[in-house]
């Protein structure tokens, strides 16, 4: 790809962050924002996007499952770029938006061009965070979500229906866009890191090489409820106890056999009942392994239902190993991560570094149907999914000049 000449026009840095703190008030919590998968805020947000799109030249639509498209007339090569609106709960304002507006921009300053042949088209994916059903909206658009998948989906915090969701948002009816076949000549996401790699390397520009499967489980004991004063400690059978027990073993167990960069994490323990005076009959964890390499995370699942079937055989509970969801990792486009590096070099001092993502995004569902690839900037103290998470306004701007320029690159000019 030929190096740019410094004439070229860039993204107006002063306009980025205008964009992101308007779509920061929105939804506001302390220094983040509350923004879950059809809230208010959420549509809020959303309308705010179909507002600024015929400002870049696009013309705006959402689709039947909330999903925003930014579709470009102009003749020449297209190539696909954004994120999502929608927040954890109580969570950050650049987790999502930052790439949603990186896009935002690139579109503003290159589909206005006249001797810039192609165009940037953008796209807000619903659901990202997993709400109603992980990359609801990519996986969507690439083909992978059935209306039966709509129809199963409920809120993960109310219970609340995808559907009755759907027609609270006014898009009950609407048909799901898919991915136009060869429209596009990939796809391009930018997004805070959400680690501290580059903080702690005082670097400006990730350049991520892979995005990391994640293999998600129910794990379920099941023991005697009991009174916690009258049965003796010798006879118990407390599924709490043997859940306990179970995370330490997997804390000891796995490092033997894990790769470099996985990670596994007890996100949630429900006890049943739940109550102090009453031994727990049945207790229950969402576990989940994440790594590149789908290999590891396979034989570290052998490990974990080896080790649950030795609780069995040894007792005094029961063990039931459930998988709930599987993601294969991504490769990012290597021809992309060449005009990212690029771009870094032209403008931010070559400040940046080849690394994978231990976080799953969209682009590994854009992946699936085309070349993609993504750019992180700094994250502050390596702190998201919360609502100090935080990234420098030099490395906000920083970040948006190189997305551009590398939008330019991957089109060809």
């Amino acid at each position: 790809m030929p190096n740019m000449p410094d004439t070229q026009p860039r993204a107006d840095g002063k306009r980025v962050l205008a964009d992101l703190n308007a779509l920061r008030a929105i939804g506001a919590y302390k220094t983040g924002v509350h923004k879950p998968t059809f809230s208010e805020p959420h549509k809020l947000s959303l309308d705010w996007l179909v507002r600024k799109l015929p400002d870049a030249g696009l013309s705006a639509a959402i689709d039947g499952i909330g999903n925003v498209f930014g579709t470009s007339a102009k003749p020449g090569p297209k190539l696909l770029a954004g994120s999502h609106l929608e927040s954890q709960n109580y969570a950050g304002w650049l987790d999502g938006p930052l790439g949603v507006v990186y896009a935002l921009e690139a579109a503003r300053v290159l589909n206005a061009d006249p001797s810039f042949k192609g165009a940037v088209e953008v796209a807000a994916w619903c659901d990202e965070e997993g709400h109603f059903g992980h990359f609801l909206g990519s996986r969507s658009y690439v083909g992978q979500v059935t209306e039966a998948d709509v129809d199963a989906a409920r809120d993960r915090t109310s219970g609340r229906t995808m559907r009755d969701a759907l027609a609270e948002m006014g898009l009950s009816g609407r048909p799901r866009i898919t991915a136009p076949p060869g429209r596009h000549v990939g796809y391009l996401e930018a997004h805070i890191e959400q680690g501290d790699t580059l903080e702690s390397g005082r670097l400006a520009i990730g350049v991520v090489t892979s995005i990391v499967g994640i293999w998600q489980y129910r794990i379920n004991f099941v023991g005697e409820q009991n009174h916690a004063g009258t049965t003796r400690m010798a006879v118990r059978k407390d599924a709490g106890l043997a859940l306990a027990k179970f995370c330490v073993a997997i804390d000891e167990r796995f490092p033997d056999a894990c790769g470099p960069r996985t990670v596994w994490t007890t996100g949630r323990i429900t006890l049943d009942p739940g109550a102090p005076s009453i031994i727990p009959g049945g207790a229950e964890m969402l576990f989940q392994i994440r790594d590149d390499d789908p290999a590891v995370i396979a034989r570290l699942e052998q490990l974990l239902r080896t080790m649950a079937d030795e609780v069995n055989a040894k007792g005094p509970c029961t063990v039931t190993v459930e998988k709930l969801r599987t993601g294969a990792p991504a490769m990012m486009n290597t021809g992309f991560q060449d005009a990212i590096e690029a771009a870094s070099k032209a403008l931010a001092g070559g400040r940046s570094v080849r690394m994978p993502s231990g976080a799953g995004h969209d682009a590994q569902m854009l992946a699936t149907i085309m070349p993609a690839a993504m750019l992180f900037v700094p994250s502050i103290g390596g702190i998201s999914h919360h609502w100090t998470e935080n990234t420098a306004d030099a490395d906000i701007v920083t970040g948006a000049q190189v997305f551009v320029d590398a939008c330019r690159r991957i089109l060809g000019g």
